[in-house]
């Protein structure tokens, strides 16, 4: 169940390009990220709406 600081769907159809074009390209022979950039800016979103610790964020 998504938090109510996360993006719906339609708002992460549109951060999606703006982040392809403002974030380097991932260089090649690196491991893949454990969490993807949504998932990333969810756990932003939600530290700035609930002002806790990052160790405290959810899983």
């Amino acid at each position: 169940m998504p938090y109510c600081s996360s993006l719906t769907d339609s708002e992460w159809e549109i951060m999606e390009p703006i982040l392809h074009q403002i974030l380097p390209t991932k260089k090649q022979g690196r491991l893949p990220s454990n969490w993807t950039k949504r998932e990333i800016l969810d756990g932003i979103f939600y530290q700035l709406k609930n002002g806790c610790n990052w160790q405290d964020l959810p899983g």
